[in-house]
């Protein structure tokens, strides 16, 4: 199996860091979310986030070292804590989907110019999983614009939240 260059590891160590941010990004909400009366399905959405990043993380972390690379864990800094309103987490939340989809795209073109076609190949998954990331992301964003300040409309979305996602 051929090694990974250095480049493609420093970019691949930079998206382990962006995913290990991501999933404290949503630690942070998920804790802001559970101080916050009625928001228990959104509360469960950020920690089932945060978990889902960790995984996509560990993903690379176990790729890199089995490509004869060494996945560095990095520090992080700490993340935003609170937020003015449910909109804003939301909206922050799909900024950061956004720029982890074009963090991946810049892996692929990497891969693609050093003709790395297993490191390409391995990228595929988060291309899609970032589509579906942005999809949903989109749709809270959309739904939330729709409620506004509506009471009954918050209660309805923080209900159907785990759900969303298999739409």
């Amino acid at each position: 199996m051929s090694m990974l260059s250095k480049t493609m590891k420093e970019a691949l160590n930079g998206q382990v860091l962006m995913e290990a941010q991501s999933s404290q990004a949503y630690l942070a909400m998920g804790s802001w979310a559970e101080i916050q009366p009625g928001l228990k399905g959104v509360t469960q959405f950020f920690f089932k986030h945060s978990e889902e990043e960790r995984s996509h993380m560990l993903k690379l972390i176990h790729f890199i070292n089995e490509r004869g690379g060494f996945a560095v864990i990095p520090a992080l800094e700490q993340p935003v804590l609170t937020f003015v309103s449910l909109k804003q987490a939301f909206e922050k939340l799909y900024e950061h989907e956004l720029k982890v989809s074009e963090s991946i795209n810049n892996l692929v073109e990497i891969a693609l110019a050093e003709k790395d076609y297993a490191t390409h190949n391995f990228l595929q998954w988060y291309v899609m999983e970032q589509m579906e990331e942005e999809r949903l992301a989109r749709e809270c964003n959309d739904k939330l614009e729709l409620i506004g300040d509506d009471k009954s409309g918050l209660y309805l979305f923080d209900r159907d939240i785990m759900t969303m996602e298999n739409e």
